[in-house]
């Protein structure tokens, strides 16, 4: 008998990889049916999977594109499960996103802010 079965379902494959931390994480993707095996969409987590099957899904913002080298036997540490896929198209680095300024607001108008009423408290000599 083999080590590795022939086919593992998706879900278990994606959760040994690493790219979810559960497996049902790994399954509500697969259910939800934005994920393809080999240009074919796949709506549930049993569908079996094979290596040189090659997976497109979306995680974090990002379409990652893998293709499977070996199915694995467990969740190990993170070089093993590196070693089960190679990713064809690599995650591009992350652009800081431009964060608006701070919203100011005209000096004098609405309440005033914490620090405003220490420096009204100081001038009117209420220091505490």
């Amino acid at each position: 008998m083999a080590d590795t079965p022939e086919k593992l379902r998706v879900d278990k494959w994606l959760w040994h990889a690493r790219f979810f931390k559960s497996r049902s994480l790994a399954s509500e993707v697969v259910t939800s049916g934005k994920m393809r095996v080999n240009g074919t969409h796949v709506a549930k987590a049993s569908f079996g999977v094979k290596p040189d099957d090659v997976l497109t899904f979306a995680k974090a913002g990002h379409i990652r594109l893998i293709r499977i080298d070996a199915l694995g036997t467990r969740r190990g540490p993170a070089p093993e499960a590196e070693a089960l896929y190679t990713d064809l198209d690599p995650p591009q680095p992350n652009k800081p996103e431009e964060t608006p300024a701070e919203p100011r607001r005209e000096l004098g108008a609405g309440r005033p802010t914490k620090r405003e009423r220490r420096q009204i408290d100081t001038l009117r000599g209420r220091s505490s």
